[in-house]
């Protein structure tokens, strides 16, 4: 019997619309360590599929087809959603993905609920957080620290 979810899979995963996902995987890959597991094209050159690895997790894309209502956040002038990874070396994944060409958004910094939090958006116009939790904090603790920050008039 076939399982509901594919092996290696999660129960979400991304699927992303990029103008010009060619160029978009290959950034990933410089950018944030991403390993390429196929890509597959239409007649007239775009990306219909691709998927990429980003640590455990994987992420799908295609190519733009407005036709068919599929534009990417470049094109609608912004996006919504972030992807969030965590990762070993917040610090270190922030210095390549900005170093490949990402525009930092929040720098690196230690959060009140326990990670070590920035976020970059990429050329395509999708926002990624990159995290490496550093603490295990309470849910109290958590809504304290918060509430102490936000007094100050500190967003984070």
């Amino acid at each position: 019997m076939t399982d509901a979810c594919p092996k290696g899979f999660s129960s979400v995963t991304p699927h992303l619309v990029i103008k010009d996902c060619a160029n978009a995987l290959d950034f990933y890959k410089k950018a944030l360590g991403a390993q390429e597991i196929y890509r597959s094209k239409m007649p007239d050159g775009r990306i219909m599929h691709a998927m990429i690895q980003i640590g455990n997790s994987f992420v799908m894309m295609a190519d733009e087809f407005p036709d068919m209502g599929a534009v990417g956040p470049n094109t609608l002038g912004g996006t919504s959603t972030s992807l969030h990874i965590y990762t070993d070396d917040a610090d270190k994944l922030f210095k390549q993905a900005t170093d490949a060409g990402a525009t930092p958004i929040m720098p690196i910094a230690d959060m009140f609920w326990g990670d070590r939090y920035g976020q970059i958006q990429d050329p395509y116009g999708h926002r990624w957080a990159i995290a490496t939790h550093t603490k295990d904090v309470s849910p109290e603790e958590m809504e304290k620290a918060a509430k102490e920050m936000f007094s100050k008039g500190n967003p984070c």
